[in-house]
């Protein structure tokens, strides 16, 4: 008797799920369909702003990126997309600086994680939502980032020479006073290891008195 009531209470769970099974089956019969339509909308297509599709550096309006070649988001790429090649350029200030030769990115390797624009300390790196970046060849995938010709170093005005002049001679002074005090305290020091114990031949020639 046990066996008969379970095999109609199978058979019963058996025909409810393949009811709500077909339901769900005619309901998608019926539902309108969504093409896309892709390419015929690609000027009218919505891409959201949040996607990450290609690592780009910024430029303004006159042609200049913030990008100062300090090699953080070459060292943070896990898979090591990003390439920087640089060089050492003299300042019309005297100084030396370094400075941004080729910025090549590797997009077939890049997993889109986002740390080099978020380590960037200039805010040079950011993520373009242009998803369509098939090519044929995987060589075609390495870009360099800096299209446009590096600018040379812009001289510095008679005020801005001024101002680094007396920079400079401030921390000359700083660090000549530094090491005159230095050297003070050190005297200062020697002079009291070298005095007489005074004290103590006063208390010796008091025991000898008493």
């Amino acid at each position: 008797m046990g066996s008969v009531k379970d095999y109609f209470s199978t058979l019963g769970s058996g025909i409810a799920s393949l009811v709500k099974g077909l339901s769900v089956t005619g309901k998608e019969f019926i539902t309108p369909k969504i093409t896309e339509r892709y390419p015929e909308d690609r000027e009218t297509r919505h891409v959201p702003e949040r996607f990450r599709a290609e690592l780009r550096l910024i430029y303004d309006a006159e042609g200049n990126h913030k990008c100062i070649a300090c090699g953080t988001c070459e060292r943070n790429c896990p898979n090591g997309t990003i390439a920087l090649e640089t060089r050492m350029v003299d300042t019309p200030a005297g100084t030396k600086k370094k400075k941004l030769s080729k910025y090549l990115y590797d997009l077939g390797s890049c997993t889109f994680c986002q740390l080099c624009v978020t380590s960037c300390p200039t805010n040079a790196l950011e993520f373009s939502n242009d998803f369509e970046q098939a090519v044929f060849t995987r060589s075609k995938l390495v870009k360099q980032l800096n299209y446009l010709p590096e600018k040379e170093e812009t001289a510095p005005s008679p005020e801005e020479l001024a101002k680094i002049a007396a920079e400079r001679e401030a921390k000359i002074a700083a660090a000549k006073a530094k090491a005159a005090a230095l050297k003070a305290a050190k005297e200062a020091q020697a002079g009291d290891a070298a005095a007489p114990a005074k004290p103590a031949a006063d208390e010796t020639d008091k025991n000898e008195n008493k």
